[in-house]
């Protein structure tokens, strides 16, 4: 009894990062793949999230048990283990692919706000000087959990989704029976599953999390816990996002004859109508109010967290507390990501704000394969990790998402290069 209350009060005191992890993958590129998944195809990829749930809780596990047992994150174990010149690379991907993420957080923005009748020109900077009034006065931990509070924004979904009545058959269906479309553009959604869910970055923030949470192996079965029970959240809400959808968008496109919602023309009011069996006539304010709040959330912890990971990586200062001229390369990492990413959907015609926001996603599943080697690599080694190397069944699991992922980023990237585009 007494060694329950232990692992309960040690659970306790480590809830947190795995659950801010998961759910930081319903962001705005999440909000906007699921649903572009569900207005396309309807329930058919439904059964890609049930095996993205075991990949992910594996690889966010792996995360978690580096951070606890060795004490570094995910970036200096790169350094240590692959030295400068891998170190570099990776640091340059994740700089560029983070910023391009920050992009489409903003890009969420513009598009929410003009659902209000605010310009984007306004919107995108008015967000910028508010991500740097809460990232420079208000601790990091205050900003995610008023964040994760207004999360439960999304909660609507999974009423909307039950208020529209779908074929709970059609669902099961979808669920549990895989099927594959032969239209190229559902390889394209697949992938783009597979880079929302298991993000790149979440990896590198999700360890960083833990060694600042200053957990240790001994917490590793509250650790574990957090991350099931937070991965399993975040894939429940996804899959009622597409279920939304689907119930909604794509069964008018079916009913009415009309072609699928394509995400290349949709515009961001276009998805709202998931959330019209819940809000009605507020479908379109309660759609928006949801991407605000996921874009200015994401758009505050992620150039942050790459600021830190990168001087991580290169032993830099690295601290808020810290003036610029102690910390100029965390703060110019910091600001450059911001304003690179602010301005990029400036410049952006308006037309393309959500291919943007999807196509981006589908970036991060190309790239996740590298990652994911890196990761395997390093937990399976003994004088890194001592006992807490990899176990057969979580190399088979990891090693099989690397490489069943990186065999359908090669055939999306032959398709976009024997296609022209």
């Amino acid at each position: 009894m007494r060694r329950n209350w232990r692992i309960l009060l040690a659970f306790f005191a480590v809830l947190g990062p795995g659950f801010v992890t998961a759910s930081a993958g319903n962001d705005v590129g999440g909000i906007a793949t699921y649903s572009a998944a569900g207005a396309r195809f309807g329930y058919t990829t439904l059964w890609t999230l049930v095996a993205l749930t075991v990949s992910l809780i594996v690889v966010q596990e792996m995360a978690g048990r580096m951070g606890a047992v060795t004490g570094q994150g995910l970036a200096g174990l790169i350094r240590e283990n692959f030295g400068l010149r891998t170190t570099f690379l990776a640091m340059v991907a994740l700089f560029f692919i983070n910023t391009g993420i920050t992009a489409t957080e903003f890009a969420g923005i513009g598009a929410a706000s003009e659902i209000f009748g605010v310009s984007r020109y306004i919107a995108v900077p008015v967000s910028m000087a508010v991500v740097f009034a809460f990232v420079l006065r208000l601790p990091n931990k205050i900003v995610e959990r008023v964040f994760v509070v207004l999360s439960l924004v999304y909660l609507s979904y999974v009423w909307s989704a039950v208020s529209a009545h779908p074929d709970w058959g059609q669902v099961a269906r979808g669920t549990f029976i895989p099927t594959i479309d032969r239209n190229p553009a559902f390889l394209v959604t697949v992938v783009g599953l597979i880079g929302t869910t298991i993000s790149p970055y979440m990896q590198f923030f999700l360890q960083s999390a833990v060694v600042d949470k200053g957990s240790r192996a001994r917490d590793l079965p509250a650790i574990r816990i957090d991350i099931i029970v937070g991965s399993g959240l975040a894939i429940v809400l996804a899959g009622f996002m597409i279920i939304a959808n689907g119930a909604t968008i794509y069964q008018a496109a079916l009913h009415t004859g009309r072609p699928p919602l394509d995400i290349g023309s949709a515009q961001a009011q276009d998805f709202a109508l998931a959330l019209k069996p819940l809000a009605g006539n507020f479908a379109e304010m309660l759609f928006a109010f949801g991407i605000l709040n996921a874009g200015i959330f994401t758009a505050v912890v992620l150039p942050l967290s790459t600021a830190y990971i990168v001087c991580e990586a290169f032993g830099l200062e690295a601290s808020l507390n810290r003036r610029f001229r102690e910390a100029p390369v965390f703060y110019t990492l910091f600001a450059g990501s911001i304003v690179l990413g602010a301005g990029l959907v400036l410049l952006v015609p308006k037309a393309s704000l959500l291919k943007l926001i999807f196509y981006a996603q589908v970036v991060q599943g190309v790239l996740l394969p590298f990652e994911l080697v890196l990761m395997l690599i390093v937990i399976n080694r003994r004088r890194v990790m001592g006992r807490f190397v990899n176990t057969t069944f979580t190399n088979v699991v990891g090693w099989a998402t690397a490489i069943v992922i990186g065999g359908l980023a090669l055939v999306y990237v032959w398709q976009q290069v024997t296609s022209g585009g």
